[in-house]
């Protein structure tokens, strides 16, 4: 899970403000990594909760980065890791304009770990004041929202500025190596498919009355999370979007809250995705079942064997031309571990490419359109999804600007 909530100024504002400050130039990577400057990445750290604090300690026992301020809504969040990261108190910034004041510093990059709702507005405003952007997954919490980080990552590749989505499992080089194989045509033309996130912890809460209560359990918060679909179960659906390569073109879906209070999010799902081809991908997720064996796997056939995968366990290609692959070991800290390597070398070599973000656009928008499936008991299709466009936007009625 990522942290507590954090909030912009309305987009055009903000940028608009960034514009007029010159927060928009960009210095080479020779210029701001060269013999005479620094060699470590100072860092702005957005969301200082329970996930927040803890990557920023991965990024900072690399010896490659320095945290030079910090943002959340709740000073003592702020305050807690801005002591453990050595950041001065007058960089350390909360309540809701935090984000804004973090982004006018004089920063190389963002860390961004707040509640997905906020990701998009952020990691824009982040990109157009010229910081490169690590974030969270996931993207979004909505159509819009994806639309906006789309828009984020091919503004950094125009201006030189590097957009890295941690997902763990596209770091890893077991994943890397069978998904490759499959694209290759290793396991032969894709038949069908399926995914699976059972997962005994996610607690059975609901949303508390006030407004900063909401952000503190934001998790419980449809508006904020996206619902658990999107939250957490988008590990295993980006593990299937990855291996199909492609867009699903409709899905049909179902579950409930049977475990969880009214007015919290949903605590199951089922969604059967129809791919391009006629690949059929079954996907399920539960969360808060007690002592049950939490699985974040996917299994693709194909016409010629087929590619398992278990982020808590084994990647293999099984078939005529099999691929031994392997454990993948505590891929929860290894991956981010990764992609914080990667996000320092592509910024310091001037790798904009930016891979990162489509595939992530793409999982994302299939876990919106499972949620939607399953919320309406019925059929949504990708093209109607899009055109819907619909925006979630929670109340933040009495929280301190």
């Amino acid at each position: 899970m990522q942290t507590s909530g954090l909030q912009t100024l309305p987009r055009r504002a903000f940028l608009a403000q960034a514009a007029a400050a010159g927060a928009f130039t960009i210095l080479s990577p020779k210029t701001v990594f060269g013999t005479e400057a620094n060699s470590a990445v100072e860092l702005g750290l957005i969301g200082c909760g329970g996930r927040g604090s803890w990557i920023a300690g991965l990024f900072a026992e690399t010896g490659l980065y320095r945290f030079a301020a910090c943002a959340d809504y709740f000073q003592d969040r702020v305050d807690a890791a801005g002591q453990k990261f050595g950041v001065p108190a007058a960089k350390r910034f909360s309540k809701l304009s935090s984000c804004q004041r973090l982004l006018e510093q004089k920063l190389d990059a963002v860390v961004i770990e707040t509640p997905p709702f906020f990701h998009p507005e952020q990691a824009l405003a982040a990109v157009s004041t010229g910081k490169h952007v690590f974030l969270a997954k996931p993207i979004a919490v909505d159509v819009p929202g994806c639309q906006t980080i789309a828009e984020a990552g091919r503004l950094a590749t125009a201006r030189k500025q590097v957009f890295l989505v941690d997902f763990q499992t596209r770091a890893n080089p077991l994943y890397r190596e069978a998904v490759a194989r499959v694209h290759k045509g290793d396991i032969g033309s894709l038949v069908m498919a399926e995914a699976h996130y059972p997962w005994n912890s996610g607690g059975r809460g609901s949303p508390p009355a006030t407004a900063e209560g909401r952000l503190r359990s934001w998790y419980y918060v449809l508006e904020l999370s996206g619902d658990f679909i999107v939250e957490q179960s988008i590990h295993s659906l980006d593990v299937a979007a990855w291996i199909l390569n492609a867009d699903p073109i409709r899905a049909v879906g179902m579950g409930g809250r049977k475990l969880r209070p009214a007015g919290s999010i949903w605590d199951h799902f089922a969604v059967n995705y129809a791919f391009p081809g006629g690949v059929v991908l079954s996907f399920t997720c539960i969360q808060s079942i007690p002592e049950i064996r939490d699985e974040i796997t996917c299994r693709v056939f194909g016409s010629e064997g087929m590619i398992y995968t278990d982020y808590f366990g084994e990647v293999y290609i099984r078939g005529n031309d099999p691929f031994k692959g392997g454990n993948v070991g505590n891929l929860y800290t290894t991956g981010a571990q990764t992609n914080i390597r990667e996000f320092h070398q592509f910024i310091t070599t001037g790798k904009y490419e930016n891979p990162t973000v489509g595939p992530s656009v793409r999982s994302n928008m299939t876990a919106i359109l499972g949620r939607e499936a399953g919320y309406r008991g019925g059929e949504v299709t990708w093209e109607s999804l899009v055109k819907e466009n619909r925006k979630l936007e929670p109340d933040l009625r009495g929280v301190q600007a």
